[in-house]
């Protein structure tokens, strides 16, 4: 224990513990267990859950990508079953985020008997939502 109450860095910690320390609720860590096969805390007698330093690590990573960085669930799925992560460590506040939070915009329409009116407003529409990503990314 540290002086003020708190568990050391490297002690194991209850669900209960981990939600209150990221402000989110115990069902939420739940759901991400079925989400995110990585993350695998023990579970004890009556399904008590305790996260390894090394899980709540994960946790952390996890809800700031989720929370902080507007990531989806499936956003970062993908990032974590990459080979090579861009962030394996957890991500720094004040550097902007190495994988965008969107992809380009891809617009497939079979402008096949479409008017002319209709695909010059489809291709503005398109270039408006290409400024706005850009506006956003910077």
């Amino acid at each position: 224990m540290t002086s003020g109450g708190e568990k050391a860095e490297d002690a194991f910690r209850t669900i209960g513990e981990l939600s209150t320390e990221l402000g989110i609720q115990q069902h939420i860590l739940r759901y991400w267990e079925t989400r995110f096969p990585q993350l695998r805390p023990l579970q004890r007698a009556g399904n008590r859950r305790y996260y390894r330093p090394a899980d709540a690590a994960l946790v952390r990573r996890i809800h700031s990508l989720l929370n902080e960085q507007g990531y989806t669930i499936r956003g970062v799925q993908k990032l974590l079953s990459q080979k090579n992560p861009p962030a394996e460590s957890a991500p720094d506040p004040v550097a902007p985020a190495a994988v965008p939070i969107a992809p380009q915009p891809v617009l497939v329409v079979n402008q096949a008997g479409m008017a002319a009116p209709d695909r010059a407003e489809l291709q503005a529409i398109r270039e408006s939502l290409v400024q706005a990503l850009a506006t956003d990314m910077d």
